[in-house]
């Protein structure tokens, strides 16, 4: 009886562990509904399986149990987070995701973006030509996690009494508008129409899209609409143009992709890690031109509507989101064990 007594009694009891504490620092909130946010709020719910998961719009976050792990997007808008972390806790892991004007503009302008790099146990681009932007001294410990969403039924291929491409993103400089805004003036289709979803960043911008819609019946801006909303109108258009100056890896692109819907891109270089250096579908930034061609063609040639959807196909298994969270938590994973090698851990991930 003794001996079945001390089997259960709290001296051989295994040791109580917890679930490691991760912080995401997000500059945007769900109110932005931008990449970015989505980015963060997927990465929570990925890592909420299997840790203790908070996403906040800075760090140190009053009030909140110090984190065994931080994530923090954006280079220099999350730099003081990032800063504050390393040097309160030199010996614990971080994470620094770069966006596409970390890469393309403040790792080059920024000496808080610069510092950022330092900072970070680990780096994550988007897509795979964002590794070459970074210095050499950083690149090995760079990762690249392909973004991911979930696959929609594509909509059913019916005559229509109108053709609709959409270009997705809020109204500010770097995902250049105005190029979609002149390529509707442009497009002699009648069937066509332009559909831009998204909220006004900057107001001139906005007036360009009201004068837009004045010069041309075939443009027509849908102001913001919710992230579920946008994916159902989205799987409905023959196309989605992303027409920006810079991208880091864009989430539109993807949620194109496993809609069924081609896209036309400007050939920068965080498309072209998205959508291959073979894509047939690119136009150079800023040539409305262009892309107006690209939008008649695609409303018109049947053989080039079928390349550039083949084209999609192939790259979709990379925005699996079973991939994307396979990625991320090998990565968790590798930096939480390489800080607390000797710590016991209780979860186990399928």
């Amino acid at each position: 009886m003794h001996s079945i007594i001390a089997l259960f009694s709290p001296l051989h009891a295994p040791p109580v562990t917890t679930r490691p504490r991760i912080a995401i620092v997000s500059p945007a909130a769900a109110s932005d509904n931008n990449g970015n946010w989505q980015t963060a709020s997927r990465w929570a719910r990925f890592l909420g399986q299997d840790y203790r998961v908070r996403v906040a719009g800075s760090w140190p976050d009053a009030g909140q149990a110090e984190p065994d792990l931080l994530i923090a997007l954006h280079a220099r808008r999350s730099a003081a987070a990032l800063a504050a972390f390393h040097e309160r806790h030199p010996d614990k892991p971080s994470i620094l995701v770069l966006t596409g004007t970390d890469l393309y503009r403040d790792i080059d302008t920024s000496s808080a973006a610069r510092a950022s790099l330092e900072h970070a146990s680990a780096l994550v681009v988007l897509q795979e030509a964002g590794v070459e932007r970074l210095p050499p001294a950083v690149r090995a410990r760079t990762r690249v996690v392909y973004q991911s969403a979930p696959s929609l039924r594509p909509a059913p291929d019916t005559q229509k009494r109108h053709v609709d491409i959409c270009m997705i993103g809020h109204l500010r400089p770097e995902k250049d508008p105005q190029t979609f805004m002149r390529a509707a003036v442009l497009a002699g289709n009648r069937k066509l129409r332009l559909l831009h979803i998204g909220a006004a960043l900057d107001p001139a911008l906005a007036e360009a899209a009201r004068h837009t819609e004045r010069a041309t019946p075939r443009y027509r801006w849908l102001g913001p609409m919710s992230h579920a909303a946008t994916r159902q109108r989205l799987k409905r258009c023959r196309a989605m143009v992303i027409a920006s100056t810079m991208e880091g890896g864009a989430n539109v692109i993807i949620e194109a992709v496993t809609s069924g819907v081609p896209v036309l891109a400007s050939d920068i270089d965080g498309n072209r890690g998205m959508l291959g250096a073979d894509y047939a579908g690119y136009f150079p930034p800023g040539d409305a031109p262009m892309l107006a061609a690209l939008i008649e063609r695609i409303g018109a040639d049947p053989a080039f509507d079928a390349l550039l959807r083949r084209q999609c196909a192939a790259r979709a298994p990379l925005f699996a989101p079973a991939a994307e969270r396979a990625a991320l938590c090998d990565l968790v994973d590798n930096l939480l064990r390489a800080s607390a090698p000797n710590q016991p851990t209780n979860w186990n991930r399928t």
